[in-house]
């Protein structure tokens, strides 16, 4: 009789967080901290709406720095 070898089950296994959505985190980021996470190219928004996430963004953490390639 043959019998198939178990895998191994490493004992972090359970301290692995389990799958979340992303759109949750954020609402509830938004509802209890009043921490806002927005990607300025989300479809939801306007483009005047875009615009101004753009420019808040470059006025807290300033331009993204050009690489040059020499």
């Amino acid at each position: 009789m043959r019998t198939t070898k178990q895998p191994y089950r490493s004992p972090l296994a359970r301290l692995q967080p389990l799958s979340s959505d992303i759109e949750v985190i954020k609402r509830d980021g938004w509802q209890d901290e009043h921490i806002l996470v927005v990607c300025e190219t989300d479809q939801r928004l306007s483009e005047f709406e875009r615009e101004c996430i753009r420019r808040i963004g470059n006025r807290l953490y300033g331009l993204k720095p050009e690489v040059c390639d020499e």
